[in-house]
């Protein structure tokens, strides 16, 4: 990956809707070198997706939430799949510390984040759980 890949990811970050066109224009390049370009970062994994990033209204009245596993050795990966089924679950990371898992969750109330805290406890090789609720955004490079 070299710097025109990298303003390119850049350009795309800030708007993935941005004509081929105009990112050729911004970063001074033909327009074939651009589709080019993104057909390779796209073709090599570099590129995973392309998606939508909800504004403040859409996420208004949600309530987020993280929890913090501890899972039974080798159980990880069939925890991870059994988790993608649960739709209130956004993101599932590894981490290091006390803790193997982070899961954030996103929910319309706190009765919804409660039964799926209590799901996400009784599933098989979760040895352990910490949840925190997420009270206000002080912070947010992803949108």
């Amino acid at each position: 990956m070299d710097d025109l890949d990298r303003a390119l990811i850049s350009l795309l970050a800030g708007d993935a809707r941005m004509p081929l066109s105009t990112l050729a224009r911004r970063l001074k390049v033909a327009r074939s070198t651009v589709q080019a370009r993104l057909e390779r970062l796209e073709t090599n994994g570099t590129i995973a997706g392309y998606t939508v990033r909800l504004g403040e209204a859409a996420r208004a009245g949600r309530i987020k939430a993280s929890v913090l596993l501890t899972v039974e050795p080798r159980a990880q990966a069939t925890l991870v799949t059994r988790l993608r089924s649960i739709p209130e679950v956004e993101r599932a990371s590894t981490c290091s510390g006390r803790f193997d898992l982070l899961v954030q969750l996103s929910a319309p109330s706190p009765a919804q984040i409660d039964s799926v805290l209590d799901a996400i406890g009784e599933l098989p090789g979760v040895r352990a759980s910490e949840s925190l609720i997420h009270l206000s955004t002080k912070i947010d490079r992803e949108g």
